[in-house]
C-alpha cells in the first residue's frame, strides 16, 4: 500500500444502518467495489463522484480501501497495533476511540491525496467520528486555523484531528499533500 492514509477515530461502534449507508455510497461512487467482510471494501473510487475534476491526467478510478476496524467487526489486533503508540486521546478530541476507519490510498499521485481526504470527509458524513492525520512540521501551522479543526500535537508526532469540514478545508490549501 504506497498511498496516503487517514484514520477516522470512533468513540463506539458504528450502527448496522450506518454501515448500510457506508455500503450503499461506497457502490454507487465505484466503478468497482468488493465487500472483503462487514464494513471492509476494496473499491475503485469515481473521483468525480467526490467533486474532483482535475486528476492530473491519471484515470479518475482510484484504488482505495475503506476498513472499519474494532471489537466484533474485524481487524481488532489491527486497530490495537495502530493504538497502541497513540497519546492519550481524549484530552485532544473528547473521546477515546474503540473503533477506527482506515481509508487507504493504492497509488500515490496527487489526485490520490485529494480522494483520500475527500472519501474520508464523505465516510465521516455517513459515521462520524474525527479525522486523526499525521503532519509535516510546516503543515501544523496551516492546519491549525482551518475550520473543523479540534486539535493539533507536535509530540511524539505532529497530527491534526478535526471533522469533514476540516479536510475539505484542508484540499483546498495551495499544495495540499497528506504525510501518508
Amino acid at each position: 500500500m504506497s498511498g496516503p492514509v487517514l484514520v477516522i477515530e470512533l468513540a463506539e461502534a458504528v450502527p448496522q444502518a450506518a454501515i448500510q449507508r457506508l455500503h450503499e455510497f461506497l457502490g454507487r461512487s465505484s466503478t468497482r467495489f468488493e465487500e472483503k467482510r462487514l464494513g471492509e471494501y476494496d473499491l475503485n473510487i469515481h473521483a468525480e463522484s467526490l467533486g474532483i475534476t482535475e486528476t492530473g491526467g491519471v484515470d479518475g478510478c482510484r484504488p482505495v480501501l475503506v476498513s472499519l476496524m474494532g471489537p466484533g467487526i474485524g481487524d481488532e489486533a489491527i486497530f490495537e497495533a495502530e493504538h497502541a503508540d497513540e497519546v492519550d486521546q481524549e484530552p485532544l478530541i473528547g473521546l477515546t476511540p474503540t473503533y477506527a476507519v482506515d481509508v487507504i490510498a493504492f497509488c500515490n499521485r496527487p489526485v490520490d491525496h485529494v480522494v483520500t481526504a475527500l472519501l474520508t470527509a464523505a465516510v465521516m458524513d455517513v459515521i462520524g467520528g474525527v479525522a486523526n492525520a499525521e503532519l509535516l512540521e510546516d503543515q501544523v501551522p496551516i492546519v491549525a486555523g482551518l475550520p473543523g479543526i479540534v486539535a493539533t500535537m507536535t509530540d511524539p508526532w505532529h497530527a491534526a484531528y478535526g471533522s469533514a469540514e476540516f479536510l475539505r478545508a484542508w484540499v483546498q490549501q495551495p499544495g495540499f499533500r497528506l504525510l501518508k
